[in-house]
């Protein structure tokens, strides 16, 4: 898996392009997945299933989406998605490490053409000094062949409550899949 494969300008303007049109653009995914008859799953532990609500609340989601399953424990990491424990000792569960383990996990349950995990700290405890609360991380697997980790590092953004954080992971992931849809990501293949 590459990491940082979208550099922090990149996720910037994600946000702020995405933010305002969240809804019009999660209708637009789901439109455009049964459009190409692609499937969506989503692995979540920050966000709570924040992302499965937000695709089910779109009509027509039934056709797109194949799985949500939110394993906020790192036991229930390692039972549903495969994550290893020591995996999770060696990089702790917010890395870009156990996001991919998250998305591969995901992907040998649902065989998604899109897979998406997130892992990180929403606070308001927990987090560290190199990883402080605020820090996400995103894995995405795309039509099989392509992977790639986004650090989103939300606490450069002045975004620290609790909320915010779920919500603007919600808004990057969205709008990444997005862009992934509709012009491609120059990503390396995994």
């Amino acid at each position: 898996m590459i990491e940082k494969c979208i550099d922090f300008e990149s996720i910037q303007k994600i946000y702020y392009e995405t933010e305002k049109r969240l809804d019009n653009v999660i209708t637009s995914i789901v439109q455009l997945l049964d459009r190409k008859r692609l499937k969506i799953a989503v692995a979540e532990s920050c966000t709570g299933g924040l992302l499965s609500q937000k695709i089910t609340s779109v009509s027509g989601a039934s056709h797109v989406f194949e799985l949500g399953v939110c394993t906020y424990s790192n036991s229930m990491k390692e039972k549903m998605l495969s994550v290893s424990h020591e995996m999770l000792d060696l990089y702790g569960a917010v890395s870009s490490q156990v996001a991919e383990s998250m998305i591969n996990g995901l992907y040998e349950l649902s065989k998604a053409d899109i897979c998406l995990s997130v892992t990180g700290f929403a606070g308001p405890e927990g987090g560290t000094e190199n990883l402080p609360v605020g820090t996400v991380f995103l894995g995405v697997k795309y039509m099989q062949d392509s992977a790639f980790s986004v650090h989103l590092p939300f606490y450069r953004f002045g975004i620290n409550s609790r909320e915010e954080i779920r919500n603007a992971t919600a808004v990057c992931a969205f709008g990444i899949v997005y862009k992934l849809l509709m012009e491609g990501l120059e990503c390396p293949k995994s």
